[in-house]
């Protein structure tokens, strides 16, 4: 009752904090989709094959629908960062780096929002900078 209150009062609908890394990790795959306004279908494939990588357990459809929805109602970067950063381990964190480059250059079109948008991903999960270049040299070398 109260939330709808608030949902009313501040125009924003609310979303709750994610307990599943998966849904943040795709939610982040969606904002680099997203970062250039153009969501191409190439990015959305090179997304399911990260998924599929770094989650085989989940069913890469509903996480991709799911994340879609999500990026629609939410602006905020940190709560899903903030759930993979406490989540998962080193190697995982730099697979999804790798992961998020990959999609930004599916399209062969790096955009300068997309790159941003990693680099504030890659700072909010501390990511050091030169992992944060591997990352981009892994990506677009292979």
């Amino acid at each position: 009752m109260i939330r709808k209150f608030f949902e009313k009062l501040t125009g924003e609908q609310y979303v709750p904090e994610p307990q599943d890394s998966a849904i943040a990790a795709a939610v982040l795959m969606t904002e680099i989709i997203r970062a250039d306004h153009d969501v191409d279908d190439t990015e959305k494939d090179a997304m399911r094959a990260a998924l599929k990588s770094l989650i085989p357990e989940r069913d890469v459809e509903a996480l991709l629908t799911e994340a879609f929805d999500t990026v629609d109602v939410s602006n905020d970067l940190q709560r899903f960062t903030s759930a993979i950063h406490d989540q998962w381990e080193v190697e995982q964190k730099m697979e999804l780096l790798v992961s998020l480059w990959r999609i930004a250059y599916a399209d062969n079109d790096l955009d300068k929002y997309e790159e941003h948008m990693i680099r504030r991903i890659a700072d909010l999960l501390y990511i050091p900078h030169s992992d944060f270049i591997k990352a981009k040299i892994t990506a677009r070398d292979h």
